[in-house]
């Protein structure tokens, strides 16, 4: 077998290094970290979640779930991890951070196939390489990619949310429920607005103090907007967003205006992640908005939110949907760098890359996978989408191809899952063959 290089000890990197170690590869995985620290980072870990705790919905008929199934078809060492750290949050997989990423870690480590260097990588090898250095890329590395590609804009700005001790929320004013679950206490703690209360704190974020970005507005992927950059398209926009209020009455009597959500983050429930709550006001701002939250009040605000610039390249013009580059075979590309966006959504990538990656080296053509998958629907999105205006994209339906006939939400749903379950079974008895 051949020596493989992959630069990233992130989600997509250590999937990628596994897929190979388990075909028989060795495998140096390079990661900077301690050498070197990103922004974000605050551990060694490999597979260290910088943001949320959130792996999203496990529902077959969610395409967030249905990447998940797919996946679970090819041994993923991430959704493994992820269902041994699991933490209770409704149809969400959500995780204790740092048991996720120890437990990611102490696989790579047990691995003999894997040689893990602590070690800063600053320019493109040649090859055979899968460099998922992710949104966080080194400032040198990131330099030589421009180089390599000839380009000169390869970020876009990201969020992290707030997390709060759970201690300190006052648990007289808010309530564990799941949206729409009456029956057993939720896993979401809640925070309840009336009108009032949802008025006065929307003028309190709407007058909130930013930090200064430069080329914010418009280096900025939508699914990762700050909650007061969702204020400013209107009144209610929150209200129908991250903060929609159906489904969590806290019983028949109550009605609430608006429901601020807080989400475990860790196992031992003493901390919770504001959902959707992503910002970029400055910490005094940050700590005066969520204090004028009802139920938080006296909150002890253990991160406070942030925003970084993250690192992706224009995709469509330099891979395939293998995640291999047009310019070098032997040189791929894995993890949110490539625009895709998500923890799932970047660990299928790494996935990809290093099932190619193993083709390759055996002499045999890359594969691309069935479009009617969200595993091949996000890759080909990535390859095929538009060269001059490419955003990051996550795994969702609309990137499906449509059904012939028109259905109903449901029965679509439960067509796209059936199809893509099928057409993910045959390519892998197609690729064992």
């Amino acid at each position: 077998m051949k020596e493989v290089h992959i630069i990233g000890g992130g989600l997509a990197g250590s999937e990628a290094a596994h897929q190979l170690a388990k075909r028989g590869h060795k495998v140096i995985l390079h990661e900077m970290r301690p050498t070197k620290y990103t922004e974000a980072h605050a551990t060694e870990n490999l597979g260290e979640l910088v943001c949320s705790n959130s792996l999203k919905s496990e529902s077959l008929t969610n395409s967030k779930g249905l990447i998940k199934e797919e996946m679970r078809h090819f041994d993923s060492l991430i959704l493994g991890s992820a269902f041994k750290t699991r933490l209770k949050a409704g149809q969400a997989l959500a995780v204790d951070r740092d048991a996720f990423s120890e437990s990611i870690t102490k696989a790579i480590e047990a691995n003999p196939n894997i040689e893990i260097r602590r070690e800063e990588v600053k320019s493109v090898p040649e090859g055979p390489v899968i460099i998922a250095t992710g949104p966080l890329t080194s400032s040198d590395l990131k330099t030589s990619i421009e180089k390599y590609f000839d380009e000169t804009t390869l970020y876009f700005y990201d969020a992290m949310a707030p997390i709060i001790s759970e201690e300190s929320i006052n648990m007289d004013i808010c309530y564990k429920k799941n949206r729409w679950e009456d029956d057993e206490e939720g896993d979401y703690i809640n925070c309840p607005m009336n009108k009032e209360e949802y008025e006065h704190f929307f003028a309190k974020l709407k007058e909130g103090d930013t930090a200064v970005l430069r080329d914010f507005e418009t280096h900025l992927f939508d699914g990762c907007m700050p909650i007061e950059g969702m204020a400013k398209r209107g009144k209610d926009t929150l209200r129908f967003g991250p903060l929609k209020p159906v489904g969590l009455r806290r019983d028949e009597t109550h009605k609430p205006y608006a429901v601020i959500q807080l989400r475990k983050d860790n196992a031992a429930e003493t901390l919770y992640n504001m959902v959707g709550f992503q910002t970029r006001l400055k910490f005094p701002e940050q700590k005066r908005l969520v204090h004028s939250i009802p139920g938080l009040e006296n909150a002890e605000i253990v991160r406070y939110g942030q925003m970084h610039r993250n690192t992706y390249m224009p995709s469509p013009k330099y891979l395939n949907p293998a995640f291999q580059t047009h310019k070098n075979p032997l040189v791929f590309f894995a993890g949110q760098i490539t625009g895709v966006e998500g923890y799932v959504e970047s660990s299928a990538s790494g996935m990809i890359a290093a099932i190619n990656m193993d083709r390759v080296l055996r002499g045999k053509p890359v594969v691309y996978f069935p479009e009617v998958t969200m595993l091949g629907a996000l890759s080909g999105y990535i390859s095929r989408a538009s060269k001059d205006n490419f955003q990051p994209m996550n795994a969702n339906f609309g990137i499906l191809p449509s059904p012939e006939e028109k259905m109903k939400k449901d029965i679509k749903r439960k067509f796209y899952r059936d199809r893509s379950l099928s057409a993910i079974k045959a390519f892998k008895e197609m690729l064992d063959e």
